[in-house]
């Protein structure tokens, strides 16, 4: 497989099936912005629930030819089979992307185990062998990275934008940015140490150089 991450914002996403996993599906697009549409005869209550509230279109009525176009993904997330073959082959006669519960054979792409810390996105992929195992190394990795590294992320984009906008080589940038994530960064910003790590940042930088730390300080507090 080839791992990439997609911007499906505004896109259409369209999920056969309404049930639990066609739920969990749902949920993982709103969040990343898709445009989506269930076509199910039945639906779980939250998948009710975000219909009559306008955040998903809710077509209730059994899958049929033609139901996927202008789809950009595709999700096959019923209990009959004979439902999910002809999504599958819907999709893949359409040249669309499509993901077929329970069978990775016929898949054109999975979704992996993910965890978001802000703009930092970390995925877990077992290529459709193990959904248990990638969700036991998800929660490994919730626990091992929390909400300090997307801290460090934005300081890092931040220091980048000015740095950018300077005379520096792109060499001299390099070493620059390995002289910024000092071993004990993420630390400091768990531990609130903002004087520590605010005169690091003016240690490497150099004069002439200053970041304003105070959003940074009051998004993780």
């Amino acid at each position: 497989m080839y791992p990439v991450c997609l911007n499906i914002t505004g896109r259409l996403c369209i999920v056969i099936g309404g049930g639990i996993v066609a739920e969990r599906k749902v949920r993982g697009l709103l969040a990343a912005g898709g445009r989506v549409r269930v076509i199910s005869p039945e639906a779980t209550a939250a998948l009710a629930d975000m219909a009559r509230e306008g955040r998903i279109e809710w077509l209730r009525r059994p899958y049929a030819p033609g139901d996927l176009d202008r789809a950009f993904l595709v999700f096959a997330a019923t209990d009959s089979r004979g439902v999910q073959e002809a999504v599958c082959r819907d999709a893949q006669q359409a040249a669309i992307l499509v993901n077929v519960a329970d069978d990775p054979d016929r898949c054109s792409f999975q979704v992996p185990a993910t965890v978001h810390r802000g703009d930092l996105t970390l995925s877990v992929a077992t290529g459709g062998r193990s959904p248990a195992v990638a969700a036991m190394i998800r929660r490994r990795l919730e626990r091992d990275f929390g909400p300090e590294y997307a801290v460090l992320l934005e300081l890092v984009a931040m220091i980048r934008q000015e740095v950018l906008s300077d005379d520096r080589s792109p060499g001299e940038r390099k070493i620059l940015f390995q002289n910024i994530l000092h071993d004990d960064i993420v630390s400091w910003i768990r531990e609130g140490r903002w004087d520590r790590l605010q005169q690091h940042l003016q240690e490497v930088l150099g004069p002439g150089h200053s970041l304003d730390l105070s959003r940074l300080k009051q998004e993780f507090s």
